[in-house]
């Protein structure tokens, strides 16, 4: 066994929980400071006033965008060579992943690797592949939702240019194999990395798969549709704040979301916590005109519908999901029941 799978071969409850305690603790933290910077009893009464028809609505578009994720993953899955898992058990991979995205740098993600492994029988380091496109693949998308905000509002051009340049080289990279198997072959005869070249391989050729230009560009595109139901939660959400209805609002509502997607995936902060809400507040304040409080409330109403809600349901998944948190093991191996 290599030494990335000795060290996560076993995902146990305990080590899982572990992982979560900083970015929940961030999270909360994260909260108060939000009612806080608003007002307490400002935020307080808005939310008491808002319109919590709103709120299942809002619900129903992220369940929209994670319905999209979901089949870009199980598309991921197939490029790898994955073709035996039925999509009911993928499904519920997918879904018992969303509460490692509050693990410090969504390092604990490494995990839905492992779980590949033992119900697809690929290598760690080909799922991590998977791992890594779906975060890529969601970058781009945002990006392209973020472009004519980006265009009418300059400011933010060097952050939205310096991103898509990493994402965009990383997938171009991946592609010129010539270059990449001869670093791979060179890393062989280098003492200190020749231990992890059969897992730099394994996850060279999965993401020389899955970034394949076709495929790239069906992954974008979903991700695309599907990050655009998000920004149209949050526009309802805002309405239900009490906020006039227009297609300028609409427009700013999937423009903030997108952008302050991208601000907290580039942070390494659990979740993006912190740096998210304070794009998404901030913006609101700044680009909408909207003040604090109900910034605040606003931030806390969308980041309850659609980070915590994910976390929420892969939760729920988990008290059903024991051979995934490695508390059913048959001779040291999940059981695969």
């Amino acid at each position: 066994m290599s030494e990335i799978e000795t060290i996560t071969s076993a995902p146990k409850s305990k080590s899982l929980l572990k992982r979560m305690i900083p970015g929940l603790i961030l999270g909360f933290l994260v909260l108060v400071a939000l009612s806080l910077v608003g007002d307490l009893k400002q935020v307080g009464e808005l939310l008491i006033h808002f319109n919590w028809w709103m709120f299942p609505l809002a619900l129903c578009f992220t369940l929209f965008n994670y319905s999209l994720r979901f089949l870009k993953w199980h598309f991921y899955l197939r490029q790898i060579g994955i073709r035996t898992i039925p999509w009911q058990r993928s499904l519920r991979l997918f879904v018992a992943g969303f509460p490692l995205a509050v693990t410090p740098g969504k390092a604990g993600e490494v995990f839905k690797a492992v779980w590949l492994k033992h119900y697809g029988g690929v290598s760690v380091g080909r799922g991590v592949s998977v791992v890594v496109a779906e975060r890529v693949s969601d970058g781009l998308a945002v990006l392209m939702l973020s472009i004519l905000g980006v265009i009418a509002y300059p400011q933010y051009w060097l952050a939205f240019a310096i991103i898509l340049a990493v994402l965009l080289g990383a997938i171009i990279l991946s592609q010129i194999r010539p270059a990449a198997l001869w670093l791979l072959a060179l890393g062989e005869h280098i003492p200190i990395f020749c231990r992890y070249v059969h897992d730099l391989r394994e996850f060279y050729e999965g993401s020389f798969a899955v970034f394949r230009p076709g495929t790239t560009l069906i992954a974008v595109g979903m991700g695309t549709v599907s990050w655009l139901g998000e920004g149209i939660g949050f526009y309802f959400l805002l309405l239900g704040l009490g906020i006039q209805p227009s297609s300028h609002l609409l427009a700013l509502a999937i423009f903030i979301l997108a952008f302050s997607t991208i601000v907290g995936s580039v942070t390494a902060l659990p979740g993006g916590l912190g740096a998210s809400e304070a794009s998404i507040a901030g913006m609101l304040v700044y680009l909408a005109g909207l003040d604090a409080p109900l910034a605040a409330a606003a931030t806390l109403l969308i980041r309850l519908a659609t980070l915590w809600f994910g976390v929420a349901l892969g939760l729920f998944t988990w008290t059903f999901s024991a051979d995934l948190l490695g508390l059913q093991e048959e001779n040291g191996t999940y059981s695969k029941s």
